[in-house]
């Protein structure tokens, strides 16, 4: 996996043995993150498991991504980390929209790597969903840690007119 278009995710092999939930890049949405509508947007794909409110993805994400120096670029780190952070809302059928993210980069993470993401629910309180993620190298090292609140603004089991 190269970069955008070529960014999928998988799942880690020490994962548990439950069928996993998808998170396919859909043609439809155009999110800059996780869209497959966007031509110019990273198209990231990402599991989870429902139960234990986890979610998961492993990237390559490549030059096209970087900042100076070979390294991801800060922004792009924060986009891995809220989108996986964003998608713990659809295992209560609600879409949420990113209300505070905090990043605390770690370490540099080289452009050309491959890295981990995993977020979890860490807390909530009505509309208020709090998250966390990590991500990690190959070797399990932490490279970047987010924090995040998402409200959710809609109830995605329930129709609009």
């Amino acid at each position: 996996m190269s970069s955008g278009a070529d960014a999928k995710a998988m799942t880690q092999e020490s994962e548990p043995s439950v069928t996993p939930v998808k998170f396919p890049a859909r043609a439809e949405n155009s999110c800059f993150g996780c869209g497959g509508g966007n031509a110019r947007g990273m198209k990231l794909e990402f599991e989870g498991d429902a139960a234990a409110k986890r979610v998961w993805g492993r990237f390559t994400l490549g030059a096209d991504y970087q900042g100076g120096g070979g390294y991801l670029h800060g922004g792009i780190i924060a986009v891995v980390l809220d989108e996986a952070m964003g998608k713990l809302a659809r295992f209560g059928e609600e879409r949420a929209v990113t209300a505070e993210l905090s990043v605390e980069y770690l370490k540099p993470i080289p452009a050309a790597s491959e890295i981990f993401v995993e977020a979890f629910e860490t807390e909530r309180n009505g509309r208020q969903l709090y998250h966390r993620a990590d991500i990690k190298n190959a070797e399990g090292v932490v490279l970047a840690r987010g924090k995040g609140r998402f409200v959710v603004v809609r109830d995605l089991r329930q129709r609009t007119p």
